[in-house]
């Protein structure tokens, strides 16, 4: 008998996963959008415990991000490693050049990474890439279709040509290999290719990345196909479960043998509230084996179950994410000399995180950028990880104009986020709640703390509600209002990423020198 891990082996917005195995260690990556640093970067050597360990993309002279939209960005990696190099291949959406996919190599996954090198004639997204044992190196990828008559406007071609290591990009003819399993299946994507016992095994996505998701596979004698679907189709999905399960969208596979010669997968999927979903697309995982040359995914069960058997767990014991643990900043992460890896900004621009200016806390410049713009505000976030979790920070900003806020926000996306902050009131300060939704703005709740002193914030969320609450250091919490999260969720703002809690302040649109420290930031898991 052995212990169990427990899914989601990355709670919270971890979409896309990219497994590499090189020897007794895992590498795992996942998508990031318009979030920085990008692409980060997981390790293990037993496939059930998983450690943080860099990002792909850590300076804006690898990639520049500014004005990427919301859900524009990078798009799903996919990790690979070739004669003692480690490549990744990724697209960039609606960057400066538009959509584009790239390419670039470390020695060592946790970086550093090369800058990136454009992929010309790569059309699409989702790239990735195989090499073969013969030596050869192909570049497959997702594109809409060029059949004149496709069957559905949504169907996609997966295509493959050959990648020169050297020169970095595509050379010969293409071929395309497959449009997904299903007559008339859509938004094919997301290809992985694996060569096992003599024979090629393609693994997509297709359905779209929502309640229709699915895995499906096909295989051919020759790496350029023909590739022939799976009467199994598909070997994995949610779709067939219906809207009240507790996990849905499961997709985007990535196979991967363990040390003990036991097969996985990891796929993304998202843990829905009565209809709504607002941690963003996770990373689960389920075993594999291999019967007739075909994956079987989830044997026996057929879907991602909470807890999954693990041989390198001992018996009794279940393995949780290390994100299940309370999380404090200390502003001089051992690592970094500044804040733990775990912070992401947005976007590129100059980094807002200051923590030299005043040693034991993080100071904000504000900036004239909002959380509505397409920009670098001064925001820092982590990834909301649990239906029920709390962010707590302490705020000093004595002094705020009318038109300047500095507290905490809870993002979904430019067009919909919470901002709780403090403010000029004209007779005192207060603390104000402020929901954004599109192009409606709503003041939820206002609270007066006259005083220049600190002040505690926090936030907690329960399922589908955030409550916002605020104090004087010492003094009794005081709820200053409540959002619905339903306004935070997928359904309701779309798009592909998942809820972030941070720091924030802005001067909105003016010039100022004001600024406002953070001397204390706590993420904790309340289920």
């Amino acid at each position: 008998m052995s212990g169990a891990v427990s899914n989601p082996v990355l709670p919270g917005f971890h979409p896309d996963p990219t497994v590499c195995r090189v020897g007794d260690d895992y590498w795992l990556v996942t998508s990031t959008f318009e979030y920085f640093p990008g692409l980060p970067v997981h390790h293990s050597t037993d496939l059930a415990r998983w450690e943080h360990v860099g990002h792909a993309i850590d300076r804006r002279s690898q990639l520049d991000m500014e004005g990427v939209r919301p859900s524009g960005g990078l798009y799903a990696p996919t990790l690979r490693h070739h004669d003692g190099t480690f490549w990744m291949t990724c697209t960039l959406v609606d960057g400066h050049r538009g959509a584009g996919n790239f390419v670039m190599s470390a020695e060592h996954p946790a970086g550093p990474w090369s800058d990136v090198t454009w992929l010309e004639d790569a059309e699409g997204i989702d790239p990735s890439l195989f090499f073969d044992d013969d030596g050869s190196a192909w570049y497959l990828g997702a594109r809409p279709t060029h059949d004149p008559h496709p069957e559905d406007p949504q169907t996609t071609d997966i295509w493959l040509r050959r990648f020169d290591v050297r020169t970095r990009q595509l050379v010969g003819p293409e071929h395309v290999l497959w449009h997904g399993a299903l007559h008339a299946a859509v938004w094919a994507e997301g290809p992985h290719l694996y060569k096992v016992d003599g024979r090629y095994l393609l693994v997509i996505a297709e359905g779209g990345t929502d309640v229709h998701h699915a895995v499906t596979v096909a295989r051919a004698d020759h790496v350029t196909g023909p590739y022939a679907g799976n009467r199994a189709n598909p070997v994995l999905t949610h779709r067939h479960l219906g809207r009240d399960h507790p996990v849905s969208s499961v997709g985007h596979a990535e196979l991967v043998e363990g040390p003990d010669g036991a097969w996985w997968a990891f796929a993304l999927g998202t843990r829905p509230v009565d209809g709504h979903h607002l941690l963003g697309r996770e990373t689960f995982v389920v075993p594999a084996r291999w019967e007739d040359g075909w994956p079987v995914l989830a044997p026996g069960v057929g879907q991602v179950t909470p807890l999954v058997e693990h041989p390198a767990v001992p018996d009794g014991e279940v393995v949780r994410p290390a994100a299940d643990e309370p999380f404090t900043e200390t502003f001089a992460d051992p690592t970094t000399g500044g804040l733990s890896p775990r912070w992401n900004r947005l976007r590129t621009g100059d980094d807002p995180a200051d923590t030299t200016s005043r040693p034991g806390a993080l100071r904000l410049a504000l900036r004239p950028a909002t959380l509505d713009e397409p920009t670098t505000p001064a925001f820092l976030g982590l990834r909301q990880q649990h239906h029920r979790a709390r962010f707590t920070t302490t705020v000093e900003a004595p002094g705020l104009a009318a038109h300047e806020r500095a507290g905490l926000a809870v993002r979904q996306k430019d067009t919909h986020h919470a901002v709780l902050a403090l403010r000029d009131g004209g007779d005192a300060r207060v603390v104000e709640l402020v929901l954004t939704q599109g192009d409606e703005r709503t003041t939820v709740g206002t609270l007066p703390l006259p005083g220049d002193g600190p002040v505690d914030l926090r936030v907690t969320a329960d399922r589908l509600t955030y409550t916002a609450e605020a104090r004087e250091p010492d003094g009794a919490w005081t709820t200053v209002g409540t959002v619905d999260g339903r306004a935070l969720s997928t359904q309701t703002a779309g798009g592909f990423t998942g809820v972030h809690l941070g720091v924030y302040a802005t001067s909105d649109g003016h010039a100022t020198t004001a600024v406002a420290d953070v001397v204390h930031a706590t993420y904790e898991p309340l289920d």
